[in-house]
């Protein structure tokens, strides 16, 4: 683990496991209205790390890609929150975004998992935790945390303190 700055973290992932580990720990640090961009090639791991975001936060269901649908929405039984998963990978630009109604989920206190954010990046929030993942070896993932705004700061803080104890 090598920290960068304050505000960024660079982890390696030696499995699917372990990628999908550290999206649980993420998870069950998340609030109301959390935006969290996954940027990566095909393949670097977001959905796994998104299906261990599901389960840290607390959807009973799993957490699957949502290509073809764009968009999944899972919610909570002891609260009855909500987690966007979108993949934007189909979306041609912002413009796009309009047609699935992300203005009114961006606008809302749910939590956002977005793939492909960087297709629609001119109409993101400039606060929200972008996580680059990157593929190193046949099952080694780097994952590259960067926080803009006080609360992604403190998210990744909180994340560090709590994935490494120190």
């Amino acid at each position: 683990m090598a920290i960068l700055k304050p505000d960024e973290l660079d982890i390696i992932s030696n499995s699917m496991e372990q990628t999908q580990r550290l999206g649980a720990r993420l998870g069950s640090l998340l609030r109301p209205g959390d935006l969290i961009c996954l940027s990566g090639d095909m393949g670097a791991g977001k959905t796994v790390f998104t299906g261990g975001i599901g389960k840290g936060w607390g959807t009973k269901n799993p957490v699957t890609s949502p290509t073809y649908n764009l968009v999944h929405e899972h919610r909570r039984d002891k609260d009855k929150q909500r987690l966007y998963h979108l993949d934007c990978y189909r979306l041609r630009g912002s413009e796009d975004t309009y047609t699935i109604g992300f203005d009114d989920l961006i606008e809302g206190d749910d939590v956002i998992v977005l793939e492909w954010p960087e297709r629609i990046q001119d109409v993101l929030p400039e606060e929200r935790l972008w996580l680059h993942l990157r593929v190193v070896e046949t099952n080694r993932r780097n994952l590259i945390f960067e926080g803009t705004g006080k609360r992604y700061k403190e998210l990744i803080d909180k994340f560090r303190q709590t994935t490494f104890k120190v």
